[in-house]
């Protein structure tokens, strides 16, 4: 039987957590969704208390996947959470084909949920449903980056205000090396040549978006309910990408007898 891997033996698992905590702990402050990511319009009856709901269930399961005994019931619980948004989004995608940022906003959505599974799939017994299909919930997220690659290519010029002016060499290259980065590291996960390399990268990637993005845009205007949300969104998608880097790094270490 397959030794189940130690929280405490990949930050992956820590990062994935804070960011459901943190979400939690932004909707209980705010008392709103992590807009424009959770999509809950304005006219949805109750939406406040449902906001506090969905807070007080992500906290709660950001806590649970820190504890051992319940980290399987806390990975579920954030995986049901997120799956709901990703459904959210997914008739805006249909009624606007035209326009592709509601389809890249359910494969963010849906990266969440991937990584979701795959903490399900490593916390479950050997030859349950979830462990059975752990390779499978690795494809799915594999499936994201090539969204976030389309995403860059679309909004090229959105894309360029984004990136720092002070960053060499140009706001060009890195805009295309993100973009290259993002299909190449889909490309590896999918086929799974040097897919453990691409999966750090891609996670390092989102890290440094965070710490060169979203972080500084806090900074700036820190009242501002987008900025908190983004950076919450962006911690739970490098923390997404971590969890499926250590699953796919472990599972492609040699076996020891």
């Amino acid at each position: 039987m397959e030794k189940q891997p130690s929280i405490t033996s990949n930050l992956g698992f820590y990062v994935y957590a804070g960011a459901g905590i943190f979400l939690g702990l932004l909707g209980l402050v705010s008392g709103d969704f992590a807009t424009n990511w959770q999509n809950v319009g304005p006219n949805i009856p109750l939406r406040v208390p449902l906001a506090y709901l969905t807070a007080v269930i992500e906290l709660a399961g950001g806590i649970a996947l820190l504890v051992p005994r319940t980290a399987r019931a806390g990975a579920l619980t954030l995986t049901i959470v997120y799956s709901v948004f990703t459904l959210i989004w997914v008739p805006k995608a249909f009624v606007n084909l035209g326009n592709y940022d509601p389809i890249g906003n359910v494969f963010e959505e849906l990266a969440l949920v991937a990584a979701g599974l795959v903490l399900c799939a490593i916390f479950s017994p050997t030859g349950s449903f979830f462990a059975r299909h752990l390779a499978f919930f690795v494809l799915l997220f594999g499936i994201c980056p090539i969204s976030f690659g389309i995403v860059h290519i679309i909004d090229m010029p959105g894309l360029l205000g984004w990136i720092p002016g002070w960053l060499p060499p140009t706001r060009m290259f890195w805009a295309y090396a993100t973009t290259l980065g993002f299909f190449g590291a889909a490309v590896a996960i999918l086929t799974g040549i040097m897919a453990p390399l691409a999966a750090r990268l891609l996670t390092a990637e989102i890290v440094i978006f965070e710490l060169l993005v979203w972080i500084p845009n806090l900074h700036a205007g820190p009242r501002t309910h987008f900025n908190w949300s983004g950076n919450a969104i962006c911690i739970a998608l490098a923390g997404a990408s971590w969890v499926v880097s250590d699953s796919i790094s472990r599972h492609t270490q040699p076996a020891t007898s």
